[in-house]
C-alpha cells in the first residue's frame, strides 16, 4: 500500500522521512493530488542506473538498425580480442 502523505506533514519532516525506506517512498500531496515523492536514497540510484542502461540499449538498437547488427560469434570475437588487449 502507498504510503501518501499531505505535504502539510513536512512541518514535522523526521517523522515523515522515518517512513521513507527502501522499496517504500512517501508520496506527497498537494491540495489532494500527488506532487512529489521521496526516495532512499537505493531506490533513487537503481532508478537512475536502469534509465541509464536504458539509454545505452536504446543507442546499441538505434546503432543495430543504422549499421547492422553483428552475429554473436562477431560479438564474442570482439570481447575476447578486447581482453586479450589487456
Amino acid at each position: 500500500m502507498p504510503n501518501i502523505k499531505p505535504i502539510s506533514d513536512l512541518r514535522n519532516y523526521s517523522e515523515v522521512l522515518r517512513d521513507v525506506s527502501v522499496g517504500a517512498p512517501v508520496f506527497l500531496t498537494k491540495n489532494g493530488r500527488g506532487r512529489y515523492a521521496i526516495l532512499d536514497i537505493q531506490d533513487y540510484e537503481k532508478a537512475n542506473a536502469t534509465l541509464k542502461l536504458m539509454d545505452e540499449l536504446a543507442k546499441g538498437k538505434q546503432s543495430g538498425e543504422e549499421k547492422g547488427w553483428r552475429t554473436a560469434s562477431e560479438v564474442r570475437a570482439h570481447f575476447q580480442e578486447k581482453a586479450n588487449e589487456d
